[in-house]
């Protein structure tokens, strides 16, 4: 790997939140996120509605990113933006304009792998936290996508196992949804969870493969308890709330955690990491960070802000790829369901 130094844009557009990072050495100098709030009211994200708002923020908060940086776009080293997985319409404005951007600068273009990103994330400079050992073991959990990832260098990485169904985010927002929570609902039955008795409610985790993760089931176990003990009681939910939720994450997480001890299991690998949106949920964290100390597993955990969808995760890969000489053309299309 050249060694220079050098100022990345990095550009995330897969999903609903625009944003737009300025990285330097594996320093982050600006990470603007605007999020949407437009898809509140309809329970879920509206794929025509954020490819639109896309539109509307990309300039605004690149613009923003460049002055929090305290540098001029003719700084710039280079263009990073994600290329998939996401919602095509979304992805399409990030490249777009990615792409127009860096042929009227003059720079190299990047691109970058959403997932990737979650996981290479460690590997920005923040504060006291120290980058993984290679290899190591990461599972990636968000609202789209639940994976096990052998990672054993910057752009070597095998998935081991990953979701037959849904997703673990999607299965906290729809849980949430039948229980009446607003959207996004997960962070919600994470707050709730706080108050409540983790073994109130049992719910069975699905059984597959040792490594791979199913949902689903989850989802309409819940349903079905919920319309149940609500029969009987107008008003369970109100009154059990957070004993439902408690119990809730408890499973999901504990199912996780599974998966997790049978990689190890299988690879004789200790060192850990966590990305993913899910990865900000408090009870991961705490089995995380338990299991470090029951198992002696050298455990890494991002920083809030790289937790959930955001342009520094972009620009460190992008820095990473520069510093490979690992360049896209401007032929490359966005790709939905990118593979890692």
């Amino acid at each position: 790997m050249k060694e220079t130094n050098c100022y990345i844009l990095g550009i995330e557009s897969s999903c609903d939140d625009t944003a737009a990072a300025i990285i330097n050495n594996g320093n982050v100098l600006s990470n603007v996120v605007a999020t949407q709030k437009i898809h509140e009211e309809y329970g879920g994200v509206v794929p025509e509605l954020a490819s639109r708002a896309h539109q509307q923020n990309i300039v605004p908060v690149v613009h923003q990113a460049l002055r929090k940086a305290n540098i001029d776009k003719n700084q710039l080293s280079a263009i990073a933006y994600t290329r998939g997985p996401g919602l095509m319409g979304s992805l399409l404005v990030g490249a777009s304009f990615s792409k127009s951007l860096a042929i009227g600068l003059g720079v190299p273009l990047i691109d970058v792998n959403h997932m990737q990103a979650h996981i290479l994330a460690h590997f920005i400079k923040a504060g006291e936290q120290t980058p993984p050992n290679f290899p190591f073991l990461a599972m990636t959990i968000s609202g789209g996508h639940t994976q096990i990832v052998k990672v054993t260098d910057y752009f070597s990485m095998e998935i081991l196992g990953e979701t037959i169904d849904d997703a673990v985010g999607e299965a906290f927002d729809k849980s949430a949804k039948i229980l009446g929570l607003p959207y996004p609902g997960g962070p919600l039955i994470d707050r709730y969870a706080q108050n409540g008795n983790p073994k109130a409610y049992k719910f069975t985790k699905p059984k597959v493969n040792p490594m791979d993760f199913s949902f689903s089931g989850l989802k309409t176990a819940v349903l079905y308890f919920i319309e149940r003990e609500v029969k009987n009681n107008p008003n369970f939910i109100s009154e059990n709330i957070q004993d439902i939720c408690a119990s809730l994450q408890y499973t999901i997480v504990d199912y996780l955690m599974d998966k997790l001890k049978n990689a190890v299991k299988h690879t004789g690998i200790k060192e850990i990491v966590i990305g993913g949106g899910v990865s900000a949920n408090s009870g991961i964290r705490t089995a995380i960070n338990e299991a470090k100390v029951k198992y002696q597993w050298k455990t890494h955990i991002p920083k809030f802000e790289y937790c959930t969808d955001n342009a520094a995760m972009i620009a460190m890969v992008g820095e990473l790829k520069y510093k490979n000489n690992l360049f896209a053309t401007d032929e490359a299309i966005a790709n939905p369901r990118m593979k890692l």
